[in-house]
């Protein structure tokens, strides 16, 4: 079994062997929980892949919202992105500390949102580049900005947080909740202060970092992610969203299906952020029904 769409990915080889093409954009965008960007933006000074430029995913963000991080609007990605040198032209890689668990599959989730098929992840991301002894640099890259037109169709594929709670009396989507097992559970604390502990009702669990390698961070074979799918009880073949802390994660099992074949992927875009700071959202503890 092979990936359906294996231009999702590309490995640090075919990087370093094309470092030097006109049209590449390498961006870091590496954010941690808890800390958020600021902890990625200092190991980004303290080392980098070169000419890579370091994507805050709070900035490119719809600057009204109360949640960091939330998708914006297509104008202001389209002005956010050029700004950092990224025209419709560019082939943007994406890279984070991880091999697309620390929002590089946010990055890439993004693009494809609002109409980029140019984008890609870093398999293995930053780790596997050091890793293998690859060139680092401090020294900060500037690209000129460009015109970026991005298409008005992006926010069909986020779903709020009245869509989730339509959706447990009438499921149009098989809710897939990224966080870990503990968490996804209620036995584990979240994070982040203030959240209730659990899960959406009728959610299944794909804990984000299980579709890895151990070993390297890159995603494991296709015939392994799709085991993982069906060990969860997700259907591939039926519409899907997806739901994690805060919705960075919850991209990387879009990136998971996306490698199998699956394009119709939605995000809850406020995660459990939005959803377990509310009183009165339903919570279930324990494993999936």
């Amino acid at each position: 079994m092979h990936y359906v769409n294996p231009e999702a990915l590309v490995s640090t080889g075919w990087l370093a062997e094309h470092m030097e093409d006109s049209d590449l954009v390498i961006v870091d965008a590496s954010f941690f929980v808890p800390g958020g960007t600021a902890p990625a933006k200092e190991k980004y000074a303290e080392g980098h892949i070169p000419a890579s430029i370091y994507f805050d995913i709070n900035k490119v963000a719809d600057p009204d919202a109360e949640q960091d991080h939330t998708m914006p609007s297509a104008a202001v990605f389209g002005v956010k992105v050029g700004a950092l040198g990224i025209g419709n032209g560019s082939f943007v890689i994406a890279y984070d500390a991880m091999g697309g668990g620390c929002a590089a599959a946010r990055v890439w989730w993004m693009f494809k949102a609002f109409g980029h098929g140019r984008v890609a992840v870093l398999d293995g991301g930053f780790a596997k580049w050091k890793a293998e002894g690859r060139p680092l640099t401090q020294e900060i890259t500037e690209k000129p900005a460009k015109t970026f037109a991005a298409s008005q169709e992006a926010l069909d594929q986020v779903l709020s947080k009245a869509d989730i709670l339509a959706n447990i009396d009438k499921p149009a989507y098989q809710v897939v909740d990224a966080r870990s097992a503990g968490r996804f559970a209620g036995s584990d604390p979240e994070p982040r202060a203030g959240l209730k502990s659990g899960h959406i009702p009728g959610s299944r669990n794909i804990p984000f970092g299980t579709l890895f390698n151990a070993d390297n961070n890159t995603f494991k074979p296709a015939s392994s992610l799709a085991a993982d799918f069906t060990d969860a009880g997700v259907d591939l073949s039926k519409p899907m969203a997806t739901t994690c802390g805060s919705g960075v994660t919850a991209c990387t099992v879009a990136l998971a299906a996306h490698l199998l074949g699956k394009d119709d992927v939605a995000i809850y875009d406020g995660s459990w952020v939005d959803w377990g700071s509310d009183p009165d959202t339903p919570v279930t503890t324990g494993t999936a029904d």
